[in-house]
């Protein structure tokens, strides 16, 4: 099949292939211990869900505003903003089928042929893979264990050049669970301003955060009319199959993702955009709980880990993911990935699939009952003994 060039550059994410070779195991009778995929294992609150039935009833089965429904967007404006103390207004909110079609959109409306973005390695691997389909050139920052999965910010300036056009940034952290502070942010802040470069902010992981305070880079004076926030539903409501994000960045951008959003998918679906609007207008009794779940859970895999020879983890601040260094087990990451899974029943993610500077490292989700994680821990220590 003689397919377009730009297919050879598009890359994937990882955790839905190793959660294939998961569940053909499970077919064969083994027992799995699922660390690998990154969504809640909770429910989606009930009155979300009601919110949901109760808009097929009322008719939203049709076609809406590409940019999303007037009222949801009023809604994340007002929300978005309460939680960054700022203000937002609604022409700067467009509503997508998920929250990577901003990712897409906004490298595609930004990142010109041999244009230089800048993003976090190891990072979500889709930054990556969209930079380089657009025909942009990916430049990685490390992100350090030393410096807590921060990087290192000489090591960021010597990265500007005058083709740099985009900076990615994450934080709540995917995989690492790290933060960027404030100084971390002031400097980036400063660069863009002097050097003209857009700042794509994913703050998807924003409400799960266990110690501290979020930091915006939007915050910054001058940075809201060069930043473009992503942000979702997926992690904190626990809505991960109802595929409906947003971004919010300046009106005269908003129009241009808006017309790609118009030649791609239309619109988002309506009848979702009204469970959405109970999500953020209801009750939190549940994501608070969640979040709390979390954290526990979070302090048992921590202190499980360290508790395994070859193995040592830092206690992330955000998010649901854990990211030990394992290289004193001899072994490169990759091939732990695979031996956890054949011989401890045990899935979990190469740090490699989240860019080259992964490599040392695994990533393991806690988006599982303690009783499993503890059980995984387990299988984890008779593997890495039987070596």
């Amino acid at each position: 099949m003689l397919l377009a060039q730009r297919m050879s550059r598009l890359g994937t994410e990882t955790a839905f292939e190793v959660l294939a070779r998961a569940r053909a195991l499970e077919a064969q009778g083994r027992h799995i211990v699922h660390l690998e995929i990154g969504e809640p294992d909770f429910n989606t609150p009930a009155h979300i869900i009601e919110a949901a039935k109760k808009a097929l009833d009322d008719g939203f089965t049709h076609y809406g505003p590409s940019a999303g429904l007037p009222e949801l967007r009023a809604a994340i404006a007002a929300d978005a903003g309460r939680r960054r103390g700022l203000e937002f207004t609604p022409d700067m909110v467009v509503v997508t089928p998920g929250a990577k079609p901003i990712m897409f959109f906004v490298i595609l409306a930004l990142a010109d042929e041999g244009d230089e973005v800048i993003y976090p390695n190891p990072g979500f691997p889709i930054y990556e893979s969209v930079i380089n389909f657009v025909g942009a050139k990916p430049v990685p920052i490390p992100l350090r264990e030393e410096k807590k999965f921060s990087f290192d910010l000489d090591e960021f300036l010597s990265l500007i050049t005058p083709k740099t056009k985009l900076i990615i940034l994450n934080s709540p952290q995917n995989p690492t669970g790290g933060v960027l502070t404030k100084r971390d942010l002031e400097v980036v802040a400063k660069v863009a301003q002097e050097h003209g470069i857009w700042v794509l902010s994913d703050e998807v992981y924003l409400n799960i955060l266990y110690e501290g305070k979020f930091e915006t880079i939007t915050t910054i004076p001058g940075m809201l009319d060069r930043t473009i926030i992503l942000d979702g539903f997926s992690k904190t409501y626990a809505m991960t199959g109802w595929r409906i994000g947003y971004g919010i960045m300046p009106p005269k951008l908003a129009e241009h993702v808006t017309r790609l959003q118009t030649n791609s998918n239309s619109c988002t679906n309506s009848f979702v955009q009204r469970a959405c609007l109970a999500a953020l207008n209801g009750p939190h009794d549940e994501v608070n709980r969640m979040v709390a779940a979390f954290k526990e859970r979070r302090d048992v895999i921590v202190d499980g880990l360290n508790a395994i020879e070859g193995i040592s983890c830092l206690k992330p601040k955000g998010a649901f993911y854990v990211f030990p260094n394992i290289k004193a087990t001899g072994k490169s990451s990759s091939w732990l990935e695979h031996y956890l899974l054949d011989k401890g029943s045990v899935a979990s993610l190469s740090g490699t699939s989240f860019g080259k500077h992964g490599e040392g490292y695994l990533r393991f989700s806690y988006a599982n009952s303690i009783e499993n994680i503890k059980l995984a821990l387990e299988r984890i220590e008779k593997a890495l003994k039987e070596l």
